[in-house]
């Protein structure tokens, strides 16, 4: 069994607040996980990338374009020009060390895009001793692998991380019938949940087959990104342990509902 984790010490299941709160137009921006706080959500969910000479920032894609007033490869410029780019006009690009430290009392769910980013990741949870706030994820393996290398060399604490597109596919099938030795030696490793998209096209990936063979493991299952409201239904009623939305008020009126919202404290929610 993994061990237990203070990220994952919630009553009932996680609301995250995706990027923020990525339909407020102001993804993975101070302005978007304040408003998500003020809401009550006491989980962040955010990424990370690091510039050419190694600063660490809190945005989802490796380039400028989308989201900003400026453009280029993140990895490829220096954190002086990113800087200087706005998020629809407006606001900076965090740090990922302006997050952590703005809400202490808040969990952070990570997403590692690019590799040049796990040493600048594994030295800011150092610094500020974050490591029992977050939770670890990547689309890939190898780069989720480098990062649990490393944290020995920061931390003797077991660090909440999630599965691997590797695992993610080992557990799936599992569900459907596979073998699971592969997963009962990735989870005797300390990996703590799975967190996967809610379906596959019209295909649902979080089934309840999915769910027992996540549970009989003891990881924690959470989904991602539902702005539904009947597939938010759906996967509470399945028992998930935790949905990832950009639509923050829906998800928490959905869960108010049931008497699973548990508001952040000093919340206006």
């Amino acid at each position: 069994m993994p061990p237990t984790y203070a990220f994952l010490d919630h009553p009932g299941p996680i609301p995250f607040a995706h990027r923020g709160g990525a339909r407020g137009g102001l993804e993975n921006s101070l302005p978007a996980f304040q408003r998500a706080v003020d809401l009550g959500y006491r989980y962040l969910e955010t990424d990370v990338h690091a510039t050419a000479d190694g600063v660490l920032v809190a945005f989802h894609d490796r380039t400028l374009d989308r989201v900003t007033d400026r453009q280029g490869a993140i990895a490829r410029l220096p954190y002086a020009h990113v800087a200087r780019a706005r998020i629809g006009g407006v606001e900076p690009i965090p740090l990922l060390e302006d997050v952590l430290g703005t809400w202490p009392d808040v969990r952070i769910n990570i997403d590692i895009k690019d590799a040049p980013a796990i040493a600048p990741l594994a030295a800011a949870l150092h610094r500020t001793r974050s490591w029992d706030r977050v939770c670890i994820t990547s689309f890939s393996t190898r780069r989720l692998a480098a990062l649990r290398a490393r944290l020995p060399l920061f931390t003797d604490k077991d660090v909440c991380t999630a599965l691997g597109p590797r695992g993610l596919m080992a557990l799936r099938a599992r569900s459907y019938g596979g073998p699971a030795a592969k997963l009962v030696r990735l989870a005797s490793t300390g990996i703590a949940c799975a967190q996967v998209p809610y379906g596959l096209g019209r295909v649902p990936f979080v089934t309840e087959a999915f769910l027992e063979q996540a549970h009989d493991l003891g990881l924690k299952v959470h989904a991602w990104t539902v702005n539904d409201r009947a597939e938010m239904e759906r996967l509470l009623d399945l028992g998930v342990d935790g949905i990832m939305t950009d639509d923050l008020p829906t998800l928490r009126d959905v869960m108010d509902a049931r008497g699973l919202w548990r508001p952040r404290v000093n919340s206006t929610a």
